[in-house]
């Protein structure tokens, strides 16, 4: 079951800063979401591990690439549990193409650290995420949101893009992005508006060639409606 918390003070303020163009943006994005939400093997699972597994996976590392492997390590690690108590190199050999090998150590590190101080229940709160090896800013708030429905940010590169872009961010400082993250939160949403926002950078507000006269939020977004002038 979903875990909804309360708003915290900086939340309340700045939710009352958020701009309508924020909340307009925010409301066409989720609408668009609800009907072209990417169909992934780890979207919708309840388990937080498997959660955990993909966010671990994802990091640096292209979702098509993600994709096949994802199950096939939960099969052969099919709870914390089991992972925490293979061997290293087994864990290394189950990880074997997807690159990045330290992601391996980190989460089987991670595994053993929850077996052995919180009982084998992957904590809730991002605070005490960030606190297991090879887990972020991003991954804690990825996990706490998705698995735990806590209403924090994950800002991705993805994310982060399209933030930029649609209220007119600069790249400095980064803690501006993430207040202005956390102030978009929708209450009771946040594992659907953090993957939205994942979604669209990945599939329609791209890198380099960003789909504009398509894009869902362009009236909502700074550099659409500049664009579209």
């Amino acid at each position: 079951m979903a875990i909804l918390a309360t708003p915290s003070p900086r939340q309340k303020q700045n939710a009352c800063r958020l701009p309508a163009r924020g909340r307009a943006f925010r409301r066409r994005l989720l609408a668009w979401y609800a009907r072209h939400a990417r169909k992934l093997p780890w979207r919708g699972v309840c388990d937080p591990y498997a959660v955990l597994v993909s966010e671990m996976m994802l990091q640096q590392t292209q979702v098509r690439r993600v994709v096949d492997f994802f199950p096939r390590f939960l099969a052969r690690y099919p709870t914390l549990e089991d992972l925490a108590a293979a061997p290293a190199d087994a864990v290394r050999e189950a990880w074997d193409g997807l690159g990045y090998y330290a992601r391996a150590r980190n989460l089987h590190a991670a595994a053993r650290e929850v077996v052995a101080t919180h009982g084998g229940v992957l904590p809730e709160r991002p605070e005490a995420l960030r606190r297991l090896p090879g887990i972020g800013r991003y991954t804690a708030g990825a996990v706490a949101s998705i698995a735990f429905g806590i209403d924090v940010p994950a800002v991705d590169t993805n994310a982060a893009r399209v933030l930029r872009r649609a209220l007119g961010v600069r790249r400095r400082p980064p803690a501006r992005l993430w207040r202005l993250a956390e102030a978009l939160v929708p209450r009771g949403r946040a594992a659907d508006w953090n993957q939205a926002l994942m979604d669209l950078g990945a599939t329609v507000c791209t890198a380099r060639v960003p789909r504009c006269a398509s894009c869902p939020v362009r009236t909502s977004c700074v550099t659409g409606v500049r664009r579209s002038r």
